[in-house]
């Protein structure tokens, strides 16, 4: 098992503690406002279930988040093969918060523990990110963490209806870029 430890975060294992609030945040519209649609509680617990089944076999993932100082869990970041549908290969990274978490920067200091790990320890030549593209507040993270805009990878999600969500934008940065990252 593997965890990342922040100033302010730790990146761990799901718990079962974490299933209530991570159904909740799936359930609330304005979480959900960049998907097509909220969770029902079984949805949520089987993708926890499948986020930490991805952690005990490769020991990377979707990490639940938790406030170190008051050990709130707030969701999830972490990093995960980008989905086989998706028309590049690689490692993506990514974050989605409760709303009380919203505007304290916990997503960027999320995301830069995530691609650290995946840079330093994986040795990834690349990560990826990817959102659609009205997804505003994201794509502010992204280039905060120094990731740019990769145009020529952009596609229409083929499992999203036509409007606004059903466009994607993808999101790099090369290992080389990452501060830190000497001698990889």
């Amino acid at each position: 098992m593997s965890e990342l430890r922040t100033e302010r975060l730790l990146l761990r294992d799901w718990r079962g503690t974490d299933l209530a609030p991570w159904a909740a945040m799936n359930a609330d519209p304005e979480v959900r406002a960049y998907f097509p649609g909220v969770l029902t509680r079984e949805q949520s617990e089987a993708s926890a279930a499948r986020f930490q089944a991805a952690l005990d076999r490769r020991g990377w993932g979707w990490w639940a988040v938790e406030v170190l100082a008051t050990g709130e869990f707030i969701g999830l970041a972490g990093l995960d093969p980008v989905d086989a549908d998706t028309p590049f290969t690689g490692v993506e990274t990514g974050w989605r918060l409760t709303r009380t978490a919203w505007g304290q920067g916990y997503a960027t200091e999320a995301a830069r523990a995530a691609l650290s790990y995946g840079f330093a320890t994986l040795a990834l030549p690349e990560i990826f990110a990817v959102t659609t593209s009205t997804n505003h507040p994201s794509r502010a993270v992204m280039r905060r963490l120094g990731m740019t805009h990769h145009r020529a990878y952009d596609f229409d999600d083929p499992d999203v209806p036509d409007g606004p969500l059903r466009r994607n934008v993808v999101y790099r940065i090369a290992g080389e870029e990452w501060p830190g990252r000497s001698g990889v």
